[in-house]
């Protein structure tokens, strides 16, 4: 297995000091390839996100291309956003 060294701040050190204590791992090693393992999980859904994030934004430019939108008065502006929060809680 290959091997690194790292460089942790006094307080990540307590850390990895605390969480060895209580058990939960049985040593550093373990304790941050576990860290790593959430890094890579984050990092995932991350990426899930922001997949789904750029699908909603070219469905709403589809959308304004086929002119599927709704023109409001700036005085109007609130009570159609209270008016469409309501609708999506439903």
């Amino acid at each position: 297995m290959p091997t690194r060294n790292v460089s942790l701040t006094p307080e990540q050190d307590a850390f990895i000091d605390e969480v060895l204590e209580k058990g939960e791992y049985r040593n550093a090693s373990e304790a941050m390839r576990d860290a790593i393992r959430a890094l890579q999980q984050r990092r995932a859904l991350e990426s899930l996100k922001l997949d789904k994030l750029r699908l909603s934004i070219q469905a709403g430019v589809a959308a304004l291309e086929r002119g599927e939108y709704d023109e409001v008065d700036d005085a109007d502006l609130d009570a159609y956003l209270d008016d469409l929060a309501a609708s999506t809680s439903r």
